[in-house]
């Protein structure tokens, strides 16, 4: 595709939006027009790191410690590789975004065709749509009701209704809002941070949790962390469409995979510092965080924890949304995306009002799952990229008799061979980890790697025929 001129082959997004912030984003998930593009690189930045300074960050670092058996250096090195390999696919697919202009669930059509697609669209809708919102809000309202006293289910609707609201006007007002929220959630978490991290006792070793040896530990370490900055990977051209087809890739790809991986690296291993202090252990996890900070500070960072949780779940509905639009699911064109947020909205506030009374439940067991399926969609993914490096693509994007069978036949290989061989779950244990259990879960590593090989078997032959 020219950067001075649209395609021809793709659908265009109506409507007048530009860089209005007070104003309902138009249209779903259509080409953005060269007319409506706008924004620098480096503001991918602040809306990545807004999101990420929040309490589930900070969770996934206390899991490295109490679920898993690690110390606390053990579990740092686990964090930064696992974050670190989130970090860069997600700076890579961002960096395709200015010169795609679609969101990333109707890029990943191309790979998988365009009713194949229906396998990673419909998961990213559900996951992140639903169960991050879930996650998210329950951090959220916790935080807020100790802080205020209001019962967990009034902060609960206070934040869900705050977060609808901010993906509902859609594009603009979310990398604003970032933009506004990032310099006040820094600055408290940044003086938190330092108060935990003077306390951290490096030689604490937990008794109980994953009884298999730190490499065991260390493995589900790097599967859990690269499960949450591979979270975002799914929404990561959503947020890079609108900018100028010219912007430079590497500046693209630098400032959002840095987004992720600064504020998940620092606060994940302050949430590893915070397991290894005494807390009670009947408070809930927010409470249990914030008992180790002086009053004043704790009061600081349980609001921050709220806002957070906003800053997450504004991008987590509007992506899940677009992900449903991305379905090919025939809704009026001017409301496709505010209905679809209105819907993932509601059916969030539901499944996260349902979980207030166990908030840290599952949370190991939900980061792993989402490995286990972005593994071997991202191998697609990149696969398909390489074969197609060099070629026009666009006339695909829109064009629903556009068939690639190797795309969802590959990612259900990767996903069932690598959960039936090396899922490490409470409720199913892959059959290597029953008979090895050192092996930890390294499900996400082996998807990738069964997937890519599939696809590219597939694709290979089909070219040659």
């Amino acid at each position: 595709m020219s950067i001075t001129e649209e395609p021809a082959d793709v659908v265009l997004r109506d409507g007048v939006y530009g860089d209005r912030v007070v104003a309902v984003e138009p249209g779903g998930a259509e080409f953005i027009p060269l007319a409506e593009r706008h924004g620098r690189a480096r503001q991918l930045f602040w809306t990545w790191a807004s999101p990420n300074l929040e309490f589930a960050t900070i969770f996934v670092g206390v899991l490295a410690v109490s679920a898993f058996s690690l110390g606390f250096w053990g579990a740092v090195a686990g964090i930064v590789v696992g974050t670190a390999l989130g970090s860069l696919t997600h700076g890579l697919l961002s960096a395709r975004g200015p010169r795609a202009g679609v969101p990333m669930m109707v890029l990943s059509r191309l790979g998988f065709g365009f009713r194949g697609n229906v396998l990673p669209a419909g998961l990213n809708a559900i996951v992140g749509g639903i169960g991050w919102f879930a996650v998210n809000s329950v951090s959220g309202a916790l935080a807020l009701s100790t802080l205020t006293g209001v019962p967990a289910w009034l902060g609960l609707l206070i934040v869900a209704v705050v977060q609808i609201g901010v993906a509902l006007l859609g594009h603009n007002l979310i990398h604003n809002f970032e933009k506004i929220v990032l310099p006040v959630l820094a600055v408290v978490f940044a003086i938190t941070s330092v108060v935990i991290l003077t306390q951290v006792d490096p030689s604490y070793v937990p008794t109980d949790g994953q009884p298999n040896g730190s490499l065991a530990g260390f493995l589900l370490t790097v599967g859990a962390t690269f499960g949450y900055a591979a979270g975002w990977n799914p929404y990561a051209t959503d947020y890079t469409r609108y900018l100028p087809p010219s912007t430079s890739p590497r500046s693209v790809g630098l400032a959002a995979g840095l987004g992720v991986f600064v504020p998940c690296v620092v606060l994940e291993t302050v949430g590893a510092a915070s397991a290894t202090l005494v807390s009670d252990p009947d408070a809930s996890p927010t409470a249990a965080f914030t008992a180790h900070l002086p009053s004043w500070l704790a009061a600081l960072t349980l609001l921050c924890i709220a806002v957070g949780a906003v800053a997450a779940n504004a991008i987590n509905i509007y992506s899940g949304a677009l992900s449903f639009v991305a379905l090919g699911i025939r809704l009026p064109l001017t409301l496709r995306r505010a209905l679809a947020v209105g819907v993932f909205g509601v059916l969030g506030f539901l499944v996260a009002l349902a979980g207030l009374s166990d908030a840290g439940h599952a949370y190991e067991s939900f980061l792993l799952i989402i490995a286990y399926w972005i593994g071997p969609w991202l191998a697609v993914v990149f696969a398909d990229m390489w074969l197609r490096r060099g070629q026009p693509t666009e006339h695909l994007l829109f064009d629903t008799g556009n068939r690639n069978a190797a795309g969802p036949v590959a990612m259900l290989a990767g996903i069932v061979v690598s959960i039936l061989l090396f899922s490490n779950q409470v409720s199913f244990t892959g059959l290597v980890p029953a008979a090895v259990p050192q092996v930890g879960d390294i499900a996400f590593e082996v998807g990738f790697l069964v997937s890519g090989a599939v696809y590219l078997a597939m694709r290979g032959r089909t070219r040659r025929a």
